[in-house]
């Protein structure tokens, strides 16, 4: 009878004690790939301080999630907002489809700087313009958080970077002691809280950069549990070596791997698909933990200079332009790209035309009237081959001018969706239909791709199940990066919350008009301080910099 009494006071004192925010009648999905719950979600400070009645709790906000189901807050594995952000702290078109961590490091990451990298930034600057008052990657993280920004971010280091700090953007090796600064550099920004090693291989200068030395890069990584992330040397003609080189990073150098934006570019190189799947599957069960992101259009986006060979920037961008001023190399180049080589990744010939080769980014005024028009209209308008037209315009614009390439299929994008392993990455930065984020038309997947898995995918075509699709949007990106208590609706966890509408949550974005908000998503929490209240943001910008679990204390 006592110990019925004393549990009988420990329960009323539970539920006399006052939360910040209660949500109630919302069907709970906690991030694991469970069925939904039909518990009441509490939160105060920070954290989920509960799941479970509380029908007799009081709160300063109670949220009514009848109809919406209330999920983690989604996870975007490769983001791009590192200038946006800096722009428009609001995250607007991320936070608006519930993501509320955004994953940065594809390659060039933020940090390290040093004076050439930093003059290289600054030349490289657009629509956005910025002073970088940092010097390290953790730097720019801790930046961020203190200017204001409503959603969390954490980076990989960029294995680029780290090259472009200690050798420039030539094309050589490093010599034994640049070898060693190298090393040093990483386990400095690995020690600061770092997620791990990102490549961007097909791009200069990481084209330039040898597997042992990625290697070199990644032991040292995988002392601080770090992981390593790839956009991997080919995603078409040499798709199967290029994995080979991943798989063989992660086993020479003890740590976990990630193909990002995993594809088979080109209509040829389609029929890859299922082998890719395969031969990481094959991977998975000899014990290499691998992984990939996608996201979900046929489509993808990167600069025009993509369309040339990598020898053309041996010495950075600069030199770049200076050769395409060169009538003599304008013809080796041209010669260069009009043959389907396994050397390079040529996005011009993977595209199979010029008229699937769309032109949304330029930096100068003078170009941007040509936005949202095709490389084969601009070729036209302008009477010249396509070819001499690519290198007329990036010689013009002085910049890497910002293009989408169709170049999968969408039966691959289905097959991809159905693998449990693969996590979403918008390869977007967020922004919003204002401002200078007007000047260019950026992917539709800045403002589409989250919820475009929930709703064409999930909902509509029913290639995933819910459940399955939050756990893949949450807890398992979390799980792989190894964020604190981040990912999971459970006691003790921090409270990044999304509730949407899994009958109306919908993206909106297009080729033609990407500057246009999905929809579905009533509420959002960050940190346990509300972001989007009825689908509008309220201004707050409660979001840390988050660290990998090898951070230094």
């Amino acid at each position: 009878m006592k110990s019925a009494l004393i549990s009988l006071v420990i329960a009323s004192s539970a539920f006399a004690q006052d939360f910040d925010i209660i949500i109630r009648n919302g069907a709970v999905y906690d991030g694991t790939g469970s069925d939904a719950q039909r518990v009441d979600l509490a939160i105060k400070g920070d954290r989920i301080a509960g799941l479970g009645d509380f029908s007799k709790a009081s709160a300063k906000t109670i949220v009514n999630g009848s109809g919406l189901a209330v999920a983690p807050g989604f996870i975007n594995m490769l983001s791009w907002s590192t200038e946006s952000l800096i722009q428009d702290g609001r995250s607007q078109s991320e936070i608006r489809q519930g993501v509320t961590t955004e994953i940065m490091g594809e390659g060039e990451s933020m940090g390290p700087v040093n004076d050439r990298v930093r003059e290289h930034m600054l030349r490289e600057q657009t629509d956005l313009k910025y002073d970088i008052k940092w010097n390290t990657l953790a730097e720019y993280l801790q930046y961020l958080e203190k200017r204001g920004i409503s959603c969390n971010v954490a980076s990989f280091v960029g294995a680029t970077t780290i090259r472009e700090n200690v050798i420039g953007f030539e094309d050589r090796a490093p010599t034994p002691q640049e070898l060693d600064q190298m090393r040093e550099l990483v386990r400095k920004e690995m020690g600061a809280g770092a997620l791990g090693i990102g490549t961007s291989l097909i791009y200069p200068p990481a084209f330039y950069a040898k597997t042992e030395e990625l290697i070199e890069l990644c032991k040292v990584a995988a002392q601080y549990k770090g992981k390593y992330i790839s956009h991997m040397r080919s995603e078409g003609n040499q798709l199967f070596e290029a994995l080979d080189e991943l798989l063989r990073i992660a086993r020479e150098a003890k740590i976990p791997a990630e193909v990002y934006h995993i594809k088979a570019a080109g209509q040829k190189n389609w029929p890859k698909e299922d082998e890719l799947l395969a031969r990481i599957e094959k991977a998975q069960k000899e014990g290499l933990k691998v992984r990939a992101n996608m996201y979900t259009y046929t489509a993808a986006g990167t600069g025009l200079d993509a369309c040339l060979p990598p020898w053309t920037e041996d010495g950075g961008y600069p030199a770049l332009y200076k050769r395409l001023r060169d009538p003599a190399l304008r013809q080796k180049i041209a010669a260069e790209v009009k043959i389907d080589s396994d050397k390079w990744e040529n996005l011009y010939l993977a595209t199979g035309s010029p008229d699937k080769i769309l032109l949304v980014g330029f930096k100068s005024d003078k170009l941007k009237p040509l936005t949202g028009k095709t490389l084969a209209e601009v070729a036209k308008m302008r009477g010249k081959d396509p070819i001499e037209t690519i290198m007329d315009l990036i010689s013009e614009d002085e910049s890497r001018i910002g293009t989408v390439y169709y170049l999968m299929s969408e039966e691959n994008v289905k097959k991809e969706l159905k693998k449990l392993w693969i996590s979403f990455g918008s390869d977007e930065a967020s922004q919003a239909p204002e401002g200078p984020f007007l000047k260019s038309n950026p992917h539709p997947r800045a403002y589409g791709c989250f919820a475009r898995v929930l709703g064409k995918y999930c909902r509509d075509e029913k290639i995933l199940s819910l459940p399955e699709a939050i756990r893949r949007l949450s807890a398992l990106p979390a799980t792989n990066l190894g964020l604190d208590h981040r990912g999971m609706l459970k006691e003790g966890m921090f409270a990044d919350v999304v509730l949407f509408d899994p009958a109306t949550i919908t993206d909106h974005a297009t080729f033609e008009k990407p500057h246009q908000y999905a929809t579905g998503v009533k509420h959002v929490f960050v940190n346990g301080v509300q972001v989007i209240k009825d689908g509008e943001h309220t201004g707050a910008k409660p979001g840390r910099a988050l660290s990998g679990p090898g951070k230094v204390r």
